[in-house]
């Protein structure tokens, strides 16, 4: 192993904990009610748009924010002669998967291990790592991350935890601890924060039991069933939370596990997403067949009754047979493509599924990046480098490439949050990037080349303002809570 110094990420935490403590008040400065029109000179409108017939963009448009951050109203401004202050703007991007403690990890695992350096070594690096996190390390880090991902573009995050009890296991005085941390850091910098609690029982499809640090992951299903219904409780009437079910894998949990679990959600949590990772590694899927006789994604879709609430994160090595069969079911695919590309996963057949009528959504997951332009950019790249062609995640009828990944980006991963209602439409969350058009990366573009260029050219942060749940949680590139820090020294 290499000689990685773990106390960094209690420092990293602590170097957060001082560097962001004046967001911690951010939910109490930050009025709602404050904004509720937005004119707009350049406004993407493609999501929840009908497929055929569509226009990408719209100009002069007035969009109406309720004081509960919800869009009232998109529509033409008038002919009245006002000024457009903001240009062009797009809807903010949800981030589908997410591990905001593996962010004080990002850049420390990059030394090379004795032997074949995979992913399994990789997770035994970030396993040491969690050995030192505390419930303070992880509120601090994920306040970190979070308001790293806001800056970018990202304005919900489904946050896939289980990183449940205390380093040894032991169960915290409140059960849900963890979780009501990862609640006060996603306050604190302004994202809407999807919670999925994650059911992690076994160390392996033979079902061996966890070992060292895997403890603190540890639930048997009933206790998991307590936790997600204070995890329940406390999203319960709030706009800028929700929560969802996670199983951690098919390695990780019993096949009658899932299927009480399944049942349990049709009935007591109608609607809510279901997250699971699923084909990740070769060996993954070789194991799965040795098992359970037959492939990951091909059990869980002949076994479960999956449909359009479960998001099947990396799905990496794939069948055609299920590949159609994710497409038929609804099935949104979590595609993270800086992390697959870090821990060498592998390539996702973007391209044939999106053909098939299939729904993907991005996420950071291990934070080694929290740029949205970046995952697409990869997305689309690494298909150009598996089938030697350009522009393939998108319709044969589609012409701008940037323009298809966020409608897709933004529709799918929106479906794996649980929101029924997707972009910048009547009654969903209003979750609004401008982008700079002052960006010498983005100047002199048409509204249609300003996601190309976004996404395939912008090297720097070409986002000026991010509208989160209708609060402005960043202005001319800087986050509220970086301003209220620098003000306050």
């Amino acid at each position: 192993m290499p000689m990685v110094d773990f106390t960094l990420v209690a420092r990293f935490a602590r170097v957060r904990r001082c560097l962001y403590l004046a967001t911690i008040k951010l939910k109490d400065r930050l009025d709602p009610g404050v904004l509720n029109r937005w004119l707009v000179s350049e406004l993407f409108i493609a999501c929840g748009v009908s497929r055929f017939g569509w226009r990408w963009w719209a100009r002069e448009q007035l969009v109406e924010i309720t004081p509960e951050g919800f869009i009232a109203g998109v529509g033409p401004a008038g002919e009245t002669s006002v000024d457009f202050p903001h240009r062009p703007v797009i809807p903010g991007m949800p981030n589908l998967h997410s591990h905001s403690h593996q962010r004080a990890l990002a850049g420390l695992t990059e030394t090379r291990t004795p032997g074949k350096d995979d992913f399994w070594g990789w997770r035994d690096l970030m396993y040491r790592a969690n050995r030192a996190i505390t419930p303070d390390d992880l509120e601090s880090i994920a306040r970190c991350v979070f308001i790293e991902m806001v800056k970018q573009g990202y304005t919900v995050v489904a946050e896939f935890h289980y990183l449940h009890h205390s380093p040894g296991g032991d169960r915290y005085a409140q059960v849900d601890e963890m979780s009501q941390r990862l609640w006060s850091a996603a306050e604190d910098a302004g994202i809407s924060l999807v919670l999925l609690p994650v059911l992690y029982t076994y160390g392996g499809f033979d079902q061996q039991n966890l070992k060292g640090v895997q403890k603190r992951f540890y639930n048997t299903l009933e206790d998991y069933l307590i936790l997600l219904d204070k995890v329940r409780k406390s999203a319960d009437g709030l706009g800028n939370r929700g929560y969802g079910l996670a199983a951690h894998s098919l390695r990780a949990v019993a096949p009658e596990q899932l299927a009480t679990l399944d049942r349990v959600s049709r009935v007591d949590h109608s609607g809510i997403p279901f997250h699971i990772h699923v084909a990740e590694q070769l060996n993954e899927v070789e194991e799965c067949i040795a098992l359970l006789g037959a492939r990951p994604v091909e059990w869980l879709c002949r076994e479960i009754d999956v449909d359009h609430r479960w998001c099947f994160v990396h799905a990496t090595h794939v069948s055609r047979w299920e590949l159609e069969a994710m497409a038929e079911s609804g099935v949104v695919v979590g595609l993270c493509p800086t992390t697959e590309a870090n821990l060498g996963d592998g390539l996702f057949p973007a391209a044939e599924f999106v053909a098939l009528g299939g729904r993907f959504g991005i996420g950071s997951d291990s934070q080694v990046c929290s740029d949205p332009a970046r995952e697409l950019q990869l997305l689309e790249y690494g298909q150009r480098l598996k089938y030697h062609r350009r522009a393939l995640v998108m319709d044969s009828d589609e012409r701008h490439n940037g323009n298809a990944l966020v409608h897709r980006a933004v529709a799918g991963g929106s479906q794996a949050c649980g929101r029924s209602l997707t972009g910048i439409t009547l009654g969903a969350p209003a979750d609004l990037i401008e982008l700079d058009p002052d960006s010498s990366r983005l100047a002199l573009r048409s509204a249609d080349e300003t996601l190309d260029s976004w996404i395939f050219s912008a090297s720097d942060n070409s986002i000026r303002t991010v509208i989160a749940m209708g609060r402005e949680v960043v202005t001319e590139g800087q986050h509220a809570g970086e301003t209220l820090r620098q003000n306050n020294s």
